[in-house]
């Protein structure tokens, strides 16, 4: 069998996210795909398992056109997708997740017994040693995406998609999951292995098609690529943009960092931030780069090892005390973690700064206009007015927004989780320029982004997480893309 995109696109407001992609997928092989941040691989994804219409083009299987303009129409077709964020019901038992919506009925009442028996027919045939009477909420991370697996192979699918299935697996369990797909790749499936972790792709990959800016730049046979091969056709020429000249940064230092672990996410991170500077954080995904920030701020856990800023040591630090220090966070989500969706710009712009701006339990109308203006014009963000709900701006002066709530709290400190996500050029370059300013008044920022080339661009200087540890520091200064990705990769430069 084969699965063939032909001159598929997709256009959406302001964005053409797909161009023209014509590419194929065998039975019998793993097929990789893989692309950075904004490739457009997630929306040629949607495309195939019926999630999105594509805007023209059309998807074919053994050459026969199909009509996947549901989700449910793919599954009919025989397309499962296994996604990165599981699906699973934790109170149900194995069985009753691998077939949920498709239960054995008897004289009007579930049939238990034939539940179990075909639910172990399935697990039996993947050699996957899992009860079908236990809990799902009594089963590791990654039992439970074998279970998932398990779910879309009981429909017998003719293509199955797995969309970073080891994001969130140790190196032990990634093994086991890499067994079973070898297993699956011999009962004649089209796999389609998406991820971002490519070093693997050497051990699990037969083949690997790479999309680059919404258009298929090409496809590489494993066994004769090298990773100067993969790293050339995923980035091609990227102009890496020049720091800004003006920014110093200062002898101080505005905040040590020295021992941090939280298993099994990160261990023993140490570094110190000086004043001004712009630090960044790389590192594939899972390389505890997000955890890391949430820990420092405290939303997220901490084991062991202290943050000292201006002198004092914080070992158990809390969003509030690391506020009162003089941090700030914005969070990769920012959606749900950084924003309240319902409330006005207003009130998002100023959640951080309360006290700043209240007395008592009444709000200062003068200084809360004040604090909202000032962010407005100091950041550019363009709004009909500060009551219009924060859900009706775009993506990028949502972001903005969120940055502008933290300046409010006069920081000493930001920490930014992936700033740039989900924003157009412009507003990325505007958020760019928001940094350095920091910079020039003497605040430190650390910067988490999976886009490497914007570390490049804006940082004095970057460390590179991997496996959820600090390996190696880098100067941007002349650093390529390609290097800077072999780094956090693991891959030695003399062997690309």
């Amino acid at each position: 069998m084969i699965l063939q995109a032909q001159n598929v696109s997709k256009r959406f407001p302001g964005t053409l996210a797909l161009n023209n992609v014509s590419l194929s997928f065998e039975s019998g092989k793993v097929n990789a795909l893989v692309g950075k941040n904004g490739s457009g691989k997630s929306t040629l994804i949607k495309a195939i398992n019926g999630s999105q219409l594509p805007t023209s083009g059309e998807i074919l299987l053994d050459g026969n056109p199909l009509q996947l303009d549901t989700p449910s129409a793919a599954f009919d077709q025989g397309i499962m997708t296994v996604y990165q964020e599981l699906s699973l019901v934790p109170g149900l038992t194995v069985a009753e997740n691998i077939l949920i919506g498709r239960y054995s009925m008897k004289h009007g009442f579930i049939n238990w017994k034939e539940i179990y028996a075909q639910a172990q027919e399935v697990l039996s045939s993947m050699e996957i040693n899992i009860s079908p009477k236990e809990l799902v909420q009594d089963l590791s991370v990654w039992q439970c995406q074998m279970v998932e697996i398990a779910k879309a192979m009981h429909g017998k699918p003719k293509v199955l998609l797995l969309d970073e299935p080891t994001s969130a697996l140790a190196q032990h369990e990634t093994e086991m999951l890499f067994k079973l797909v070898r297993e699956l790749k011999r009962k004649d499936v089209i796999i389609i292995y998406i991820t971002h972790r490519l070093q693997e792709l050497w051990d699990i990959a037969d083949n690997c098609s790479v999309l680059r800016d919404g258009e298929y730049v090409g496809k590489l046979e494993m066994k004769d690529a090298s990773h100067k091969d993969l790293l050339d056709l995923m980035f091609g020429d990227v102009e890496i943009q020049d720091r800004p000249a003006d920014l110093i940064v200062q002898e101080e230092t505005a905040m040590s960092v020295r021992g941090l672990t939280s298993e099994p996410d990160f261990r023993n991170v140490s570094f110190e931030l000086k004043r001004g500077e712009v630090l960044g954080i790389a590192g594939m995904l899972g390389s505890g780069r997000t955890e890391l920030l949430k820990a420092i701020f405290g939303t997220g856990s901490l084991d062991s090892g202290e943050i000292e800023i201006d002198g004092k040591v914080y070992k158990r630090p809390n969003p509030t005390h690391m506020k009162n220090a003089g941090l700030g966070l914005t969070p990769e989500d920012r959606k749900n973690e950084g924003l309240v969706q319902i409330h006005s710009v207003g009130l998002n712009l100023t959640n951080a700064s309360l006290k700043k701006i209240s007395k008592g339990a009444f709000i200062n109308a003068k200084a809360y206009l004040d604090s909202c203006t000032r962010q407005v014009d100091n950041l550019q963000i363009k709004i009909a007015g500060l009551d219009v709900e924060v859900s009706s701006l775009s993506g990028g002066n949502q972001q903005k927004v969120v940055v502008g709530n933290w300046l409010n709290t006069a920081p000493r400190i930001m920490l930014f989780d992936e700033p740039s996500r989900g924003i157009d050029v412009n507003a990325k370059q505007q958020i760019f320029e928001i940094i350095w300013q920091l910079s020039r008044d003497g605040i430190s920022s650390v910067v988490v982004s999976s886009e490497l080339e914007e570390l490049l661009e804006i940082c004095h200087r970057i460390l590179i997480m991997r496996s959820g540890e600090i390996v190696e520091e880098a100067d941007p200064s002349g650093l390529g893309i390609d290097q800077l990705y072999s780094i956090c990769m693991g891959v030695n430069q003399q062997h690309v």
